[in-house]
């Protein structure tokens, strides 16, 4: 599939989305960018680490998170994508649910649109992504995590995403996917999840994996935000096993190096 002017080999290879959250109040890395030149600083080094992708966000969408207005959200990402768009090489997502902010970044230019409620928030989205011909990836979310199935109904949603995708006229292949580890699911659950990894490719679509740093990490290991790169490696190898095609990680060079070393792995001949 192509995002932005690059080519991805989604078949056969996976690739890194680096996280740049621009948030105060992120719960891994909030309040870590407050200038252009800390933009620029940490893409610099994030590309050069084997970053493939960047994916910004300027509202924190953490448990408990305070929802801000479209206003506050441009606010953030405009000047961080401008910056990016025009000094580096390489394709930039924005993550949001909002249809203001995603038309705003795509006339910015953007070349993807993260949407944590895969369409569904408000059906805006679908048009616009559409008319824009932008590439987007939809991941699984629910108002009611209460579930009698739970990766059925974890697949049925994505499903569901995917025909408001093709309904609004968003091509094939312009569509990631993902199973949305931390949003709508208990502990239990998201374990599922990373288990069944390769459940999610009957939907036949390339796939995303998001779990960097994540809760399901800190509880599993006892450790703090900023002592999980080995849990998410893990989770990168998994993903690479059941040919997810990206992983959206914050410590980009240990999870490069972990990626690239398990495709060989299996991949040999």
């Amino acid at each position: 599939m192509k995002i932005g002017n690059r080519e991805f080999d989604t078949d056969n290879k996976t690739y890194i989305m680096a996280v740049l959250n621009l948030t105060p109040d992120s719960f891994s890395d909030g309040g870590s960018y407050k200038s252009l030149d800390d933009v620029r600083f940490r893409v610099e080094a994030m590309i050069k680490e084997g970053a493939d992708i960047i994916d910004i966000g300027g509202e924190s969408t953490r448990p408990g998170y305070t929802m801000i207005s479209c206003e506050e959200e441009t606010g953030r990402v405009m000047p961080a994508l401008e910056c990016i768009k025009k000094e580096f090489d390489i394709p930039v997502s924005v993550d949001t649910y909002k249809p203001e902010v995603a038309a705003d970044s795509i006339d910015a230019g953007c070349d993807m649109i993260n949407d944590i409620w895969g369409l569904k928030y408000d059906r805006r989205m679908a048009k616009i992504i559409a008319e824009s011909g932008v590439a987007c990836l939809l991941m699984h979310n629910s108002h009611n995590a209460v579930y009698e199935n739970f990766l059925y109904e974890c697949l049925d949603g994505l499903s569901d995403s995917l025909n408001i995708a093709f309904n609004a006229g968003i091509r094939k292949g312009k569509i990631v996917l993902d199973p949305g580890i931390g949003f709508a699911k208990s502990y239990q659950e998201n374990l599922q999840v990373l288990k069944h990894l390769g459940q999610f490719k009957i939907l036949g679509m390339p796939m995303l994996l998001g779990c960097s740093r994540k809760s399901v990490i800190g509880y599993t290991l006892g450790l703090p935000t900023d002592q999980r790169t080995e849990g998410t490696i893990v989770t990168s190898v998994y993903a690479v096993q059941a040919h997810f095609a990206f992983v959206r990680v914050h410590d980009v060079a240990a999870n490069k190096r972990a990626v690239a070393m398990t495709m060989a792995i299996r991949d040999a001949q």
